[in-house]
C-alpha cells in the first residue's frame, strides 16, 4: 500500500499492445493494489481521464491521431495534478525537453525494469 493508504490509479497510453502489457506486468510485480487502465490512442486517453482522472498517467509519444506528447498537455491543462511519465523510443531532445516542459519526465523505450523504477521515482516525487 502507499504511504498515503489510498489506492493509486495509473493510465497507460500506448499504440502497442505488447508495451501497454509489459508496463502492465511491471507495475502490478510492484504494486499489485493499484488500478490500472489503458488506452491505445491520444483521445481515447483524454475520454477516460474525462471519466475517472488517475493519479499517474504513462504516455507514448507516437500514436494514431494526436502526439502523446499534445494528449498530455490537453489532459494536464485541466488536470495538473496528474504526474505524467513520456515514453517513447523518440530520444530527440525536442521530446524530452517538450516532457520537461509539461512537468513530466521522460523516460526511452524500450520498457523494462529500469525504465519503470524511473516512471515510479517520477510519481514519487512531490510536485
Amino acid at each position: 500500500m502507499t504511504a498515503d493508504n489510498t489506492v493509486k490509479k495509473l493510465l497507460i497510453v500506448d499504440d502497442s499492445k505488447v508495451s501497454r502489457m509489459l508496463v502492465r506486468a511491471q507495475i502490478v510485480a510492484v504494486h499489485p493494489e493499484w488500478i490500472i487502465s489503458d488506452a491505445s490512442t491520444g483521445e481515447e486517453a483524454i475520454a477516460l481521464v474525462e471519466k475517472d482522472p488517475p493519479d499517474y498517467c504513462i504516455m507514448d509519444i507516437n500514436m494514431p491521431g494526436i502526439l502523446g506528447t499534445d494528449a498530455a498537455e490537453k489532459i494536464l491543462e485541466k488536470y495538473p495534478l496528474i504526474r505524467i511519465v513520456i515514453f517513447s523510443a523518440n530520444i530527440q531532445e525536442t521530446y524530452q525537453s517538450r516532457a520537461n516542459a509539461l512537468g513530466g519526465a521522460f523516460v526511452a523505450k524500450p520498457v523494462s525494469e529500469k525504465s519503470i523504477a524511473l516512471a515510479l521515482n517520477h510519481f514519487k516525487c512531490p510536485n
